[in-house]
Order: structure tokens, then sequence, then C-alpha cells
């Protein structure tokens, strides 16, 4: 295998970013893009690498063994199918697909064809996220109680996907991770105040055995950018805040029954939890590369590609119905 083996097909909003870390680590032969400009610039920003306006020319190559795939979600499953049936390895950006048929045929079709397909849940690589998993499988938290998000900004605004699709896999991914089970049941509310039919801002409630619930909020139509992920526990409280240089908090609040009848909550300072300083897309990255070079499942496969895109779907059913 050729050192430079990775083709990334989209190297706009987000994909530029692959392309960057790609490039870095030293596998990238061959960006394609749709527009000029964005060729244009990753020729002079990315010297040595070939560029095309044509994914064609991507999955034709025989040279380039696997594709990183980043274009518009409604685009996913009908470039990672050609991908495969290439016999390229395939990374592709959330969400694997907008239809769970679809999912399942590009699981089935990867494994026809013993190639590597990844879907890019970049949390599940973050040091911050990692460490808390750790916390929970410790016993850290205790009993967990309620996990909820908030992944709000204004910002980039998009005609072809929701708010749902865009923002909220990141969390779903993470939280089906650190529970370690699907939602026996779920709810999802949503406001369509730009575009009709295109969902700005929605809220999804979920349940999980045991009691356990969770919520997760995406707007992109929020004041400021944040990105905080709590975790509540009968011993303690993890907060993950994206948006914080130290990202990681510890709170070991303590609640005392006064005479078995009234709950009084004793605060104490937090407490920062020490990461790794890793940039979560070059772990995402790494990730990849070494699956395709060692023949290994990847942490997030199309099987939990497959989960979230479960879970959305479903959340897309209840969020139209709650509309009707």
């Amino acid at each position: 295998m050729d050192k430079k083996f990775i083709g990334i097909i989209g190297a706009g909003y987000w994909g530029k970013n692959i392309l960057r870390n790609l490039y870095q680590l030293g596998v990238l032969a061959v960006c394609c893009d749709s527009d000029d400009k964005i060729i244009s610039n990753s020729k002079a920003s990315f010297p040595g690498i070939d560029c095309t306006k044509s994914a064609e020319d991507i999955l034709n190559n025989k040279n380039i063994k696997a594709v990183a795939i980043a274009t518009p979600a409604a685009t996913h499953y009908h470039i990672a199918k050609k991908a495969l049936l290439k016999n390229k390895d395939v990374f592709v950006e959330k969400p694997l697909a907008l239809k769970v048929e679809e999912g399942r045929e590009l699981i089935d079709l990867a494994k026809k064809q013993d190639r590597i397909l990844m879907v890019g849940h970049i949390l599940q690589y973050h040091p911050a996220v990692i460490k808390l998993k750790e916390l929970i499988s410790k016993g850290e938290l205790g009993k967990i109680q309620y996990i909820y998000s908030n992944r709000l900004n204004i910002g980039k605004l998009r005609t072809e996907e929701n708010i749902l699709w865009s923002f909220a896999p990141h969390d779903i991914s993470a939280i089906l991770m650190l529970i370690e089970e699907e939602p026996s049941g779920l709810v999802c509310f949503g406001g369509d105040y730009l575009n009709r039919g295109i969902y700005d801002t929605t809220l999804t409630t979920l349940e999980f055995k045991n009691r356990v619930k969770g919520h997760i909020f995406v707007s992109w139509l929020h004041p400021y950018k944040e990105q905080k992920f709590i975790v509540v526990g009968s011993e303690a409280m993890a907060v993950f805040d994206d948006m914080s240089d130290e990202k990681l908090f510890l709170y070991r609040h303590k609640i005392e029954w006064k005479e078995g009848r009234m709950p009084v909550a004793h605060k104490t300072n937090y407490k920062v939890v020490p990461i790794q300083k890793k940039e979560p897309l070059k772990e995402e990255l790494e990730h990849f590369i070494e699956c395709v070079k060692a023949r290994k499942t990847p942490v997030t496969d199309g099987h939990e590609g497959l989960r979230v895109l479960k879970v959305l779907t479903l959340c897309e059913k209840s969020l139209l119905d709650n509309e009707r």
C-alpha cells in the first residue's frame, strides 16, 4: 500500500478540516470538490496533492485504497455505496445515511466486499468523552440517573437538512456509548422558524431502562455557541464543556435527607479532571488509518452508525407526529 492512499470527497465546511488532518498525517493523495474556489484553495494550501472536481476520478483510481466522504448528508449513502463497490475502505461523516434500510445495505455491502466502513461520530474520539466513560465504568458517578446535552450555535444555517440530522448525531452517539443500550422510548419536539419544514431547533427526550433519562437540545438559532454534556449520577455529576479550556469537571454534591423527608443539597467545589490534549478529529482519522492498515473493526463502525440512524429516524417520526 502506498503511503498516500486516501482520497477525500467533499472539502468544504467540515471537509476542509478532514483534508487538513489527512494531509498532516501524510496519507492524502487526492482531494475532490465541485467548487472551483475550494479546489483552488486546496491546491495552494496543500502542495503535492492532486485535485479534481469529479468523484469518479477518485473512485476509479486503483491506487486510492480508502475514501473519506464529507459531502451533504443526502449524498452519503450513494457515494459510500459506489466506493464500497469499487473496493475502497470508507470513512463517511455522520449520518451514515438518511434511511435505516440504506444504512443496513451499506453494512451488508461492506461485509460482502470485506471493506472497512467507519462513521464520523467524533465525540467517541474526544479525550474528555473517553475519560467520562472511564469515570462511569469505574463507578465514580454512582448509578447514572440523567444525561443531557446542549449543542447550540448561531452560525452556518442549512437548507438541505434540519438541525436534528446536522447536530444531534454527535450526542446520540455519545449517549448510546455511555449508557451502553438503545433507548426504550423517546419524544421529539421542534420549531422551523426560518424555512418551513427545515427544523432550526429540536428537543429530544430519551428514556432508557432502570429509569435513566436524557435529553438532547440542538439549535442553530442561539445567541452564542454552547456545547455541554452533563451526566448526573447518584454519587457525583460530570460536566463536559467543549467550549472550556479544561473540558471536563466533576462535582461531588451531596444530598442529605433531613428527618428522612426533606432533601437538602450540599454543594462542593468542582474538580477539574485532567485529560490528554489531543485534537478529536485527528484521533478519529488516525483510528481509521489504523483500521485500514490492520484490517480492524472501527469503534464507530457501520453497526454503531446504524444504531444512531435508528434513533434519528424515530426522532424524526416523533417530531413530525407532534407537529400535526
